[in-house]
């Protein structure tokens, strides 16, 4: 056996042991589904005038601290998102009484609305994690933003945020056909920008981007970014990362720091805009598990996910004969549909 081989099985068998513990280490809120971008390749077609209303802070924060009956409450971090959570007037409240209850707290946002008051009141509130979106020069992250004023707004953010010590953070970069040829450059100046963490991953055809052949990389440009994710990562001056989207066969080890390991459903789970108890916040909507509405979470959480925590089922379609399968378990959850009758798209397959 190859020492590769050896690798990947010890990993498979660490996997086993995860899920069986399924401890508990990150929780998406879906606070809001407004934002204030229109991105071409948004997944849940968020927008400004969202007929969703806000969740109320207070029917989150009552669902989720009977966790710390079970878990330590600072091992656990709540990562709010949206749509825009910057959007939310009380953010920074919420941020504050999360904290005070122990639970470490982050925001993912697209940087837009990202001024040096929300930056210092988010920090007082004691924020420690935070998810900048920017895809790219000018002209390539206002076009998939939509918006021509998202990069300028974006650098301010980056700014702040970089320039802010003990803040843990990383930048998001959606990579497609218009801005796969800029990624070297990119480098360089988020390397100019003191940028430490840069984490890259493709666009699924699914929600706004179904149906646009400008966001779906081709196999070519696929192995282009994966040989030049591996090497930067060689280069080093920033920490690259390819997003967790699947099993990459040789690339494994080359592109982050371990084997492919969709976590959804083990680490990760989120509470959605409807009260619904899902996994990560990207899966189809209809593998929502439970309700806070009409379920205890943390029951939830214990006795249900049976469906990511058992993915033999993905064994379908393309899946079904695939030599690599054991290693990949089918994929991201994301790239499963309701039907489940077949993964999306595969990444695997099409570096092949």
């Amino acid at each position: 056996m190859t020492p590769n081989k050896i690798l990947l099985y010890l990993h498979r068998l660490f996997k086993q042991n995860e899920t069986k513990l399924h401890e508990l280490n990150y929780l998406f809120w879906e606070c809001t589904q407004r934002c204030n971008l229109a991105c071409l390749h948004c997944g849940s077609d968020c927008a400004s005038n969202s007929t969703m209303p806000d969740m109320p802070f207070t029917d989150f924060l009552r669902a989720i601290l009977p966790i710390t009956h079970t878990y330590r409450s600072g091992d656990i971090t709540v990562v709010i998102t949206g749509g825009e959570p910057l959007l939310r007037k009380d953010l920074i409240l919420c941020g504050k009484t999360l904290r005070e209850y122990g639970f470490r707290w982050g925001i993912v946002t697209n940087g837009y609305g990202y001024t040096f008051d929300i930056h210092a009141g988010l920090l007082a509130a004691g924020m420690g994690t935070i998810t900048l979106s920017l895809d790219g020069f000018e002209n390539s992250h206002n076009w998939l933003r939509s918006n021509k004023k998202s990069f300028e707004n974006a650098i301010k953010a980056l700014d702040l945020i970089v320039s802010s010590k003990g803040l843990a953070y990383d930048v998001v970069t959606c990579v497609n056909r218009k801005n796969i040829g800029e990624l070297s450059d990119f480098r360089c100046f988020l390397i100019s920008k003191k940028v430490k963490a840069w984490r890259l991953f493709t666009i699924a055809p699914i929600g706004r981007a179904a149906n646009n052949n400008d966001m779906i990389l081709t196999s070519n440009e696929l192995k282009q970014l994966m040989d030049f994710i591996a090497l930067s990562r060689i280069k080093g001056g920033v920490d690259v990362k390819f997003s967790c989207e699947g099993y990459v066969g040789k690339y494994e080890t080359h592109v982050r720091d371990s084997y492919f390991f969709c976590r959804a459903g083990i680490n990760i789970a989120s509470v959605l805009i409807d009260g619904s108890i899902s996994a990560c916040p990207n899966i189809n909507r209809n593998f929502a598990q439970g309700n806070i509405y009409n379920d205890d979470f943390l029951e939830v959480w214990n006795n249900q996910f049976k469906i990511m925590r058992n993915r033999k089922w993905t064994k379908t379609g393309i899946c079904k004969n695939c030599k690599d399968y054991k290693n990949c378990d089918g994929g991201a959850m994301h790239l499963w549909n309701e039907k489940m009758d077949g993964i999306i798209t595969c990444i695997n397959k099409k570096l092949k």
